[in-house]
């Protein structure tokens, strides 16, 4: 049997990232989202996941390019003044392996998201990380950790860097997908995409991960100039997309149906 996971990324990032998530779940083949708990529409993305009884949402871990739940002053060498993690990569991965002090900053900021989900009252189906960040050794020991002090059962592991992270999910008893897809096309997932790939999927379970959104605004600008959200949405709207899921047999499921 073949299963498949759709998942947004970025939920609660602005009203039109929300908006595209609700729309291609009632209508399309949407069968999850990723939930940023201190993005500037995370209330606007819980309130309308709450209107989604089938939408099944996890947490979207930000400790890269995004906001933080704790103050600057809390975690000093993670955030600038507005409390933003910047966008250096390598810096940053440094700095989380080596440094005692910015990991203890880290393991209290991840602390803080998965509390922050968990007060939204939403089930907790699964978690994954911005710009693929639980592969870092450190972040994902920490990420499985504290999340399962939080009933964390499921992860997603992108299979292109996945060595250590599969190690570390597989040894905290965590379930996860067979196979990821969405990295070579991060951005421009379209239907001509998604029809090409549906047929192609392989036995087991997988999960393409996507970014829809019903129309550019000044957060998808600033983060994400060159991705194709509106493009995005049209193709989990698509209905050839859904009658190529009917023809091949496969069927939708959940990271929680899982574990």
């Amino acid at each position: 049997m073949k299963r498949l996971i759709v998942t947004a990324d970025d939920f609660g990032l602005s009203e039109a990232v929300n908006e595209g998530v609700e729309r291609a779940h009632r209508d399309g083949v949407l069968t999850s989202a990723s939930l940023m708990v201190a993005g500037p529409a995370a209330a606007d993305a819980v309130r309308r996941a709450k209107a989604l009884p089938n939408l099944s949402v996890g947490l979207h871990l930000v400790v890269i390019e995004g906001p933080a739940v704790l103050p600057p002053q809390e975690i000093p060498d993670l955030v600038d003044a507005g409390g933003r993690f910047p966008s250096a990569q390598f810096r940053l991965g440094i700095n989380y392996a080596f440094r005692p002090g910015v990991r203890d900053q880290l393991a209290a900021e991840i602390r803080a998201q998965f509390a922050a989900y968990a007060a939204t009252g939403l089930r907790l189906d699964h978690a994954d990380a911005h710009k693929h960040m639980q592969l870092h050794p450190t972040v994902g020991r920490l990420l499985l950790r504290i999340g399962g002090d939080y009933g964390l059962r499921a992860v997603r592991v992108v299979h292109a860097w996945s060595r250590v992270f599969r190690g570390q999910a597989r040894r905290a008893g965590m379930a996860t997908a067979n196979a990821v897809f969405g990295v070579a096309w991060s951005g421009h997932m379209t239907a001509d995409r998604l029809l090409w790939l549906i047929p192609r999927l392989p036995d087991g379970v997988s999960e393409i991960y996507c970014h829809p959104a019903s129309r550019r605004d000044a957060e998808i600008d600033a983060l994400m100039p060159d991705y194709e959200h509106e493009a995005e949405l049209a193709a989990l709207l698509d209905p050839r997309v859904r009658a190529m899921l009917r023809q091949q047999g496969i069927v939708p499921t959940r990271y929680g149906e899982l574990s």
